[in-house]
């Protein structure tokens, strides 16, 4: 019989573990357009297989944000944000014209979606939503969730959400997805009859299996600890990002009394009032363009933060992961007690203290007929938990192999981002270092003249 496998952490292994770090998706993306059949383990479940499912080229955009108020669950009035949903396809047939299809989404529905794709595609680094409230914003900044400057920043988050799981090789083929993208009616009792809220994992369970796991994998232990200072350095970055953006926004308002100053002072000269009339009105045009410049910053934050909440999606897989180790050393554990009672029943040895033991001791022997009938009984459950610990074994090698697949994918994504994003802000940094070096050198230019 199979005992239980001594190395437990070497058979879960992946490949060497590289730096972390997609293809940029565009507005275009392959989306699963039809499903006939579905998991074999989950009845109606909508995942679309290789041999039953089509693929369309679509266009997917978030186009407009709406405030809408209506009634929530508990018959209560409330106001909130629907995000119009518009896809059209790309390939032209026959010279037909391409409609374009559109319906709307509030943010809960985002959640629910990406609810479902979290627990249905536990190996894959699933893309987070833009943020629910504003967080990490300079004070001059409204952090009202309504605030129409918010609310259009968290429009493009969306549509990056849904590009991001549109380029996926993957996600892309879920019908519960595609459903989102085209079914306004009955979606949310459609995915909710996939039961995916009783696959999900307690946090409790979670918790356990990461305190009492024995053999954790060593890379994925590295990936949590990676994820968890990723989340620290962006967290401590968009922290100075902000605390720069309000003195930068004092100084460039203290121009705007500069310019004040030069005006009033114009007024009482002849021959300088003409110059520094000039001079203070290059103050004032640079004193009011720090508003729009440190609100488009805020879209270079939130590229940031969307590695932000990638990091969360990184210990997800890591955590699902600890649950199916725990659950293989379980396995393994309770099939080695298994093999030493019947041992002890075949040999009448007792090797450790066992309740059934004293009871033995003190009402005496089983009878051979009852001995037995237990050691049929544990050769049974033996051979049930040894099919067992090698279907767990097979799941856990399928899991490390697809999750650190999609780890990959991940990384080349994350270097091409997070490069793109702080290189853009270095040059936009640049150009308003240039503006403020021309209002001045501009400043000059009209005192030499007076």
């Amino acid at each position: 019989m199979e005992q239980a496998p001594p190395d437990l952490e070497r058979q879960w292994q992946p490949a060497p573990l590289e730096p972390l770090g997609h293809t940029d998706a565009g507005l275009q993306a392959a989306v699963g357009e039809e499903a006939e059949g579905s998991r074999d383990e989950v009845p109606g479940d909508s995942t679309m297989t290789e041999n039953n499912f089509g693929l369309k080229k679509i266009e997917i955009s978030v186009s407009e944000a709406e405030k809408r108020t209506g009634r929530n669950a508990m018959n209560m009035q409330e106001t909130y944000t629907a995000y119009l949903i518009e896809t059209r396809s790309v390939e032209h047939t026959d010279g037909q014209s391409v409609l374009t299809d559109s319906l709307w989404r509030r943010y809960s529905e985002f959640e629910l979606l990406r609810n479902y794709l979290l627990v249905y595609y536990p190996h894959i680094v699933v893309p987070p939503l833009p943020e629910k409230r504003a967080e990490f914003v300079w004070h001059k900044l409204s952090a009202d969730n309504m605030d129409p400057d918010f609310v259009e920043r968290r429009r493009i988050g969306l549509e990056n959400f849904l590009l991001r799981v549109a380029s996926h090789p993957i996600l892309c083929r879920d019908k519960i997805f595609y459903l989102f993208l085209t079914q306004e009616g009955n979606w949310k009792e459609t995915v909710n009859e996939t039961g995916f809220q009783l696959k999900a994992d307690s946090r409790l369970k979670a918790l356990n299996a990461t305190f009492r796991v024995k053999n954790p994998d060593k890379r994925f232990t590295e990936l949590k600890h990676y994820s968890d200072e990723l989340q620290s350095v962006i967290s401590h970055l968009l922290r100075v990002r902000a605390r720069v953006a309000d003195r930068l926004y004092g100084v460039y308002k203290v121009h705007g009394n500069y310019g004040r100053v030069f005006s009033e002072w114009s007024a009482i000269e002849k021959e300088m009032g003409d110059g520094l009339q000039s001079a203070g009105h290059h103050m004032d045009v640079y004193a009011s363009s720090i508003d729009d410049i440190l609100e488009d910053e805020e879209h270079y934050a939130d590229q940031l933060k969307e590695y932000l909440f990638y990091a969360e999606a990184l210990r997800a897989v890591c955590r699902k992961h600890e649950l199916m180790q725990y659950d293989l050393e379980m396995a393994a554990q309770d099939l080695a007690s298994k093999k030493q009672q019947c041992e002890e029943l075949a040999t009448g040895t007792v090797r450790t203290f066992s309740l059934k033991g004293m009871t033995t001791k003190l009402f005496g022997q089983e009878t051979p007929e009852q001995r037995e009938a237990r050691i049929k009984v544990l050769e049974e459950q033996i051979n049930e938990g040894e099919q067992q610990l090698k279907s767990k074994n097979l799941e856990g090698r399928e899991f490390v192999k697809n999750a650190w697949a999609d780890i990959e994918r991940f990384k080349e994504q994350k270097n091409h981002d997070l490069k793109e994003a702080l290189i853009s802000y270095a040059v936009m940094q640049i150009s308003m270092c240039k503006k403020g070096i021309q209002v001045w050198t501009n400043a000059k230019e009209c005192f030499s003249k007076m």
